[in-house]
């Protein structure tokens, strides 16, 4: 049962201006015909007396039915809905019984009746609707003494009553209706609101994704070839007096390396997500970055275990940046006379590239540092491997990169 009155009730509104008109044209016909037989010399079917301690009723009764609710809450509590409609049904009862025989007095029924039906359950409502029907039959029984008439006030009285329920019920539907439209348009702005916010920071994690995947591929790609460049440059001038020939040629590889980072760098303005393998296999790019560092003086070598097969295009992008990087890292901080290269296919469900060289070493670390090792790292978790290192001094450094050749995030085609 409800325990919160209607909304209705709290303020002025059609609802109680229709309330005003009703009981206070019942009352109005009342006197009306009280005073017509009083002037005609007919004794009135009920007394002066009578009348006006029902219209006294009838006032207090009004002041119910427009504010009962606030008035009773103190004395009634969360009772107030059954204590405020039980008042007014002994209220009506009473009137109609001592005004029994008017003719229109049974309408102040009818606001009674439409807060009933928005305002209590199914049992106490139709208790409510059983004494209103008695309050018409009885008096009229009693005062007439015919069933006839009584039956014919109760057709009366049932068809006004069929209407009030049908339109509370309609208009209590149409208040449900627009509360609910409310509701979700209130919904709607507000998951429109927050759909512009995770639009805002979708758009904000891509632009740092795509910077963060812009700035890989400059490292990685030319990185690669100024390093090689100057590697180049740095031989020519040590064998610039000794040896001319040797200094020319190494000029002429570190002017090729600028010309190759050059139109690396025209190839990835035109088009950043084509593949810098070209139209190679895996085997095929490592192979050339290893001619590349063989032609800078160090011996460079490419171990394939297993039979090669296709990668996702990811996978050897991935594979390819970390060979590039390792062999990049080893020319400029190694100090080493050799590195060897492992491409391992021997695994169905994982692909291993190993790059070891012979050099300094260093303290071993935990993570990776340097932007292109974490570049590197951010690749392969993001396909579902990772990437290792190890190193010590004197004993080289040693870069592991492992992949899953199936994984769940791979899109195929998709660069990163």
């Amino acid at each position: 049962m409800s325990t919160a009155p209607s909304s209705r009730f709290h303020s002025p509104n059609a609802g109680n201006v229709a309330t005003v008109t009703v009981v206070g044209i019942a009352f109005l016909v009342t006197w009306i015909g009280y005073l017509a037989e009083r002037k005609a010399g007919d004794t009135p079917t009920f007394s002066g007396v009578a009348l006006g301690v029902a219209t006294a009723l009838g006032i207090i009764y009004l002041i119910l039915l427009l504010n009962g609710y606030a008035l009773l809450r103190p004395l009634a509590g969360r009772h107030v809905i059954i204590v405020t409609l039980g008042l007014l049904t002994l209220l009506l009862l009473f009137i109609e019984f001592l005004l029994s025989g008017a003719n229109g007095i049974w309408l102040i029924s009818m606001p009674l009746i439409a807060m009933a039906a928005t305002d209590l359950p199914r049992g106490p409502r139709m208790l409510v609707y059983a004494a209103a029907t008695a309050g018409v039959v009885l008096p009229g029984y009693m005062h007439y003494g015919s069933w006839e008439y009584s039956f014919f006030i109760t057709l009366t009285f049932v068809t006004a009553f069929v209407f009030v329920i049908a339109f509370v019920r309609l208009t209590k539907a149409a208040e449900l209706a627009q509360t609910r439209a409310e509701h979700l348009a209130a919904e709607l702005a507000d998951a429109n609101r927050r759909l512009g916010d995770f639009a805002v920071q979708a758009e904000e994690l891509a632009t740092m994704q795509e910077r963060n995947r812009l700035a890989r591929e400059i490292h990685d790609n030319l990185g690669h070839y100024l390093t090689v460049a100057n590697v180049q440059i740095k031989a020519a001038q040590a064998l610039l007096m000794s040896d001319p020939a040797r200094a020319n040629a190494s000029l002429d590889k570190a002017a090729q390396s600028t010309q190759d980072g050059l139109a690396a760098v025209r190839q990835s303005v035109s088009s950043l997500r084509d593949s810098p393998l070209g139209r190679r296999t895996l085997p095929e790019a490592i192979a050339q970055l290893v001619t590349d560092t063989q032609a800078s003086g160090l011996v460079a070598e490419l171990h394939i275990q297993g039979q090669s097969y296709a990668l996702d295009p990811r996978a050897d992008l991935t594979l390819y940046r970390a060979a590039q990087e390792a062999l990049t890292n080893t020319r400029k901080h190694s100090h080493a006379s050799r590195v060897d290269l492992t491409l391992d296919y021997s695994r169905e469900d994982y692909i291993t590239l190993i790059v070891r060289d012979n050099g300094i070493g260093s303290v071993e670390k935990d993570q990776p540092v340097g932007f292109g090792l974490l570049g590197l790292q951010e690749r392969a978790r993001q396909l579902g491997g990772q990437l290792i290192t190890a190193t010590a001094p004197g004993n080289g450094y040693c870069l592991t990169v492992e992949l899953p050749t199936h994984h769940p995030n791979s899109a195929p085609g998709e660069d990163i």
